[in-house]
C-alpha cells in the first residue's frame, strides 16, 4: 500500500466519522424538535382528534363517564352516554383514557368548535331540556337552564326558585329525561 493509498483510506475513515457525528447529532436535533412541538399540544386538541370514538373521562365533581366523543368546543366536550348525555368542561376534567396519539390543530377545526360552553347552554335553554348540572365541589342543581351571561347560567329548579350557576364552578351538564 502506497503513501498516497493510506492518506486516502484516513480521509476516508474522517469522512465516515464526521458523517456519523453528523447523523447522531441530526438525531439529537430532531429529538428536541419533536418535544418542543408536542409542548404545544394541548389536551383539546388530543380531545378533538377522538372525536367519534369511546373514550373515558375522569371529571371533577362527577367522577368516571364513559361513551361516544361526539363534539368538542372551546372548553367543553359532549360525551353521549349509554343512557345520558353529558357536556363535560375540560376545566373539570382530571384524566382522559383511550384517546389516539394524535392530535389536530386548532386552526383544523370546524367553526362551530371555538363556541365556549355558554352557547351550548344557551341551546340547552332554547330547547327548555331539563338537566341536572353537576359543579366541581360535588354539589348538583337539577332544572331548566333559564338564561346564561357572561360567566353564569341561571336554572330554574322546582318550585320555579332561581339558582345562577358561575361557569367557572361548573364541571358537567348532565341530559335528564323526563320518562
Amino acid at each position: 500500500m502506497t503513501w498516497e493509498e493510506r492518506l486516502f483510506d484516513v480521509l476516508d475513515d474522517l469522512e465516515q466519522q464526521a458523517e456519523a457525528l453528523y447523523g447522531a447529532e441530526r438525531s439529537l436535533e430532531l429529538a428536541d424538535r419533536a418535544r418542543a412541538a408536542y409542548a404545544e399540544v394541548s389536551l383539546a386538541s388530543r380531545l378533538m382528534a377522538a372525536t367519534g370514538s369511546q373514550v373515558r373521562l375522569e371529571v371533577r365533581g362527577v367522577g368516571a363517564l364513559a361513551g361516544s366523543l361526539e363534539r368538542v368546543g372551546q372548553g367543553w366536550v359532549l360525551l353521549r352516554g349509554p343512557a345520558q348525555d353529558w357536556v363535560v368542561c375540560t376545566a373539570a376534567l382530571s384524566a382522559a383514557h383511550d384517546l389516539p396519539e394524535r392530535s389536530v390543530p386548532e386552526v383544523a377545526w370546524p367553526a362551530a368548535a371555538r363556541l365556549g360552553v355558554g352557547s351550548t347552554l344557551r341551546r340547552l335553554a332554547d330547547s327548555g331540556e331539563r338537566c341536572v348540572l353537576h359543579l366541581v365541589d360535588d354539589s348538583r342543581h337539577d332544572g331548566v337552564p333559564a338564561r346564561v351571561g357572561a360567566d353564569f347560567v341561571e336554572v330554574r329548579a322546582a318550585g320555579g326558585r332561581v339558582v345562577l350557576v358561575a361557569l367557572e364552578a361548573l364541571a358537567a351538564v348532565q341530559s335528564r329525561d323526563e320518562g
